[in-house]
């Protein structure tokens, strides 16, 4: 192989990191010979990156011969169709996290949220993993679960120092939170698969759910699972006293979907894990992860961290200059991140794909941890349904 030729389905928030971050790995012989998108811009975005074919169906994409990897940057509901046909193409697979989930496509009502019953989402969540999974281990192409966390610098110290530390991992607190996404898609059970759990928890879920893999197999035995989970979900916008505020700095705007949620996993060995996941919390996205060892404590502050504190009496000071990602306002003190790419692990997650790829090698994220993270996410969902704990199968 000459050069890794990557097709790239959608041009969303996800689609341009990633094109942003392809068209910096110079020193890798990687080519991005297409893209997919019905925004209308996608023929300047394609100039831009020097891109020299543009399609209006990933599905185009798939008959090319040079095409060796989709990169799948699409909505939630069609990453299972997505992966399964490029499985079927013989074209290896970059997907964004979360794998799939329980849509309510067959379903006439809307707000399938408050009419569906969440073990019949798991059943069904259940077979679509079932059926990427087999399409592909019968194409033999590589599956690669673009979850940034695992990749991100803070994370991987994170866990040289588990390594170095040979300690025993008693507890895992996480947070993705921030002030709720604008985009319309995440309102709806239908178009979204869930609500603050499955947007923002799938990152903290995931990490954790990779932390307690790595302590068993640095410890000679095998990834330690989830296998129980017990979860509450809410839906704070619903609140009639936030209801009647005239100003409201979260979205609130939610329809059959919950804007928070708390998840509690109890993994195979006995040890523990919270997930904290909220579209009402103000200050800019929330990514953080504390590790409570039997000798040692590490506290992991991807965002907002201090490497860059900086202060503005007016909003309007620092101009277009970016500050962090989802924050409310740029008076005031802020946390700037200088290289949200770098620090939140896109850059290093679509280098080690590459490398995937051009060496023969497995990625570190792959379809286990994808599958696993959509399970727990699920078993949450009918935990806090039910008001009871729940086996992760």
């Amino acid at each position: 192989m000459e050069k890794v030729r990557v097709g790239l389905a959608g041009t969303g928030f996800a689609g341009r990191l990633h094109l942003d971050c392809l068209s910096m790995l110079k020193r890798y012989k990687v080519e991005i010979s297409a893209i997919a998108s019905l925004d209308p811009d996608a023929g300047d975005l394609a100039a831009k990156y020097g891109v020299p074919e543009v399609y209006d169906d990933y599905r185009k994409m798939l008959d090319r011969k040079d095409i060796d990897v989709l990169d799948i940057c699409l909505p939630t509901d069609m990453h299972q169709e997505a992966c399964i046909l490029a499985a079927q193409a013989k074209k290896h697979i970059i997907c964004e996290k979360p794998l799939t989930g329980y849509f309510g496509k067959e379903r006439p009502e809307e707000n399938v949220g408050f009419t569906v019953g969440k073990e019949n989402m798991l059943a069904k969540m259940k077979k679509e993993c079932e059926s990427v999974e087999r399409a592909v281990k019968e194409n033999g192409v590589k599956f690669m679960y673009a979850e940034n966390w695992v990749f991100a610098p803070p994370f991987v110290k994170l866990k040289n120092l588990i390594k170095a530390s040979k300690g025993t991992i008693f507890e895992i607190r996480s947070d993705m939170s921030h002030s709720g996404s604008q985009a319309p898609y995440s309102r709806r059970w239908k178009t979204s698969g869930g609500g603050s759990l499955m947007r923002l928890g799938a990152h903290p879920v995931s990490a954790v759910l990779h932390l307690k893999h790595y302590e068993g197999l640095i410890k000679g035995s095998s990834p330690i699972k989830a296998k129980w989970v017990f979860a509450e979900t809410a839906q704070h916008c619903k609140i009639e006293s936030f209801r009647r505020e005239e100003k409201k700095y979260v979205v609130s705007e939610w329809i059959d979907v919950e804007d928070w949620a708390v998840t509690i996993i109890t993994f195979e060995d006995g040890s523990n894990a919270t997930i904290f996941s909220s579209d009402g919390v103000l200050g800019g996205v929330r990514n953080r992860i504390e590790v409570y060892m039997s000798n040692a404590v590490i506290h992991m502050n991807m965002n907002p961290n201090n490497t860059l504190e900086v202060y503005a009496p007016e909003p309007h000071i620092f101009g277009d200059e970016y500050i962090a990602e989802r924050l409310e306002t740029k008076a005031g003190w802020n946390f700037a991140n200088p290289d949200d790419k770098w620090m939140r692990g896109y850059m290093q997650e679509l280098e080690e794909f590459i490398d995937a790829v051009f060496f023969d090698k497995e990625p570190s994220s792959g379809l286990d941890l994808a599958i696993e993270t959509v399970k727990v996410i699920y078993s949450a969902y009918v935990s806090a349904e039910k008001g009871q704990r729940i086996r992760v199968e």
